[in-house]
């Protein structure tokens, strides 16, 4: 049974974001990802489509959401369903830190608006 410490997990930062990547092919997950996000105050991450479903799971805190171009408050204890290819934004609009848990299949890339492509190394 694979258990991953704190030790184990490797962090990355983007937009300002820091994503704490727990279950990945590199720690012996062969389909799903799963990742912790450290999203700060005031924190307002770009759209991007993903081209896999993720599962956002509020632990702590409140986030503003948008999915096609529908906006939702959510706080801690909501889970939010991204569908593949849906246009997603994330923000965080309050005066304190937010934390999400998200899992998604290996393989999640995105595209920012501009047409850049990203390839998240916590979904690899």
């Amino acid at each position: 049974m694979p258990v991953v410490r704190p030790a184990d997990t490797v962090t990355h930062e983007l937009h300002g974001v820091r994503f704490v990547s727990c279950a990945a092919p590199r720690t012996g997950s062969r389909e799903l990802c799963a990742w912790r996000g450290e999203i700060p105050a005031g924190a307002e991450g770009p759209a991007h489509t993903v081209s896999r479903e993720e599962i956002l799971y509020l632990l702590d805190g409140e986030l503003r959401v948008t999915l096609d171009g529908r906006t939702e408050h959510i706080t801690a204890g909501d889970t939010v369903i991204v569908g593949a290819g849906t246009t997603f934004a994330l923000a965080n609009p309050a005066e304190r830190p937010a934390t999400t848990w998200v899992t998604t299949s290996v393989g999640l890339e995105a595209e920012l608006a501009d047409g850049t492509r990203i390839a998240p190394p916590w979904a690899r």
